[in-house]
């Protein structure tokens, strides 16, 4: 893979890191999170899903595009 592809998959997985962490974020306030929160104390495994890829993607996409 060149260093282009590299690039534009690196600004991918970013996109896609950020567009995770924010439906995560959205979920977090919804009446069925808000029941599990009451019910067990954390958020829905869903919600969790979410954040954990968010955040993996983020990383890796921020990794491939500033390493030389």
């Amino acid at each position: 893979m060149n260093a282009q592809q590299m690039k534009v998959l690196s600004i991918i997985l970013v996109v896609l890191g950020v567009a995770l962490l924010i439906w995560g974020f959205q979920m977090s306030g919804s009446a069925a999170n808000e029941v599990s929160r009451a019910v067990t104390g954390s958020s829905s495994d869903a919600v969790m899903y979410r954040y954990i890829g968010g955040a993996i993607s983020l990383a890796a996409g921020l990794f491939l595009y500033f390493k030389k």
